[in-house]
């Protein structure tokens, strides 16, 4: 297995404020601090995580039409993303550096639901986020958080 490359989209959130949760590629502070330690298959894992989680909350606001378009979107603005994941990461990558930039989300062949249509996308924005971070918390507090002793956490 090829080694991965970082997720890191340098807005790095835990090294510069501290958060348990990165606000940029969404790892767990932990895994930023030891990514490099990491062989393939634990960066392998921890990508196929975001990749879940964040394709989970973009594909029920957020439509790719064109994945192709989106791809030679970032490739001009200069915003990393990894060809291997689902194009709805890039789209996240996309969101979170340049979303004050874009007028026409369908430039980037994409386009928001109907039901999203009444947020303004930077409001759209800041909603996917608090998503995210909700759901990769659940993440964290379900499988990495220590069991309280004397709490059964089995149910």
């Amino acid at each position: 297995m090829k080694n991965p490359k970082t997720p890191c989209i340098g807005i790095c959130s835990t090294t510069s404020v501290g958060d348990a949760i990165c606000r940029g590629c969404k790892r767990y502070s932990f895994e930023v601090i030891n990514w490099n330690g990491y062989d393939a298959v634990s960066k392998a894992a921890v990508l196929k995580r975001i990749e879940k989680l964040v394709s989970q909350i973009l594909e029920t606001k957020i439509r790719i039409f064109s994945a192709p378009n989106l791809k030679s979107g970032l490739e001009r603005a200069g915003v990393p993303f990894d060809s291997k994941l689902s194009p709805y990461c890039w789209l996240h990558n996309l969101l979170k550096k340049e979303h004050v930039q874009i007028n026409d989300l369908t430039e980037y062949g994409a386009y928001v639901l109907p039901e999203f249509e009444k947020f303004s996308l930077t409001e759209l924005c800041e909603l996917i986020e608090q998503e995210i971070l909700i759901l990769c918390q659940a993440h964290f507090d379900r499988y990495f958080e220590s069991p309280q002793p004397g709490v059964d956490n089995s149910t």
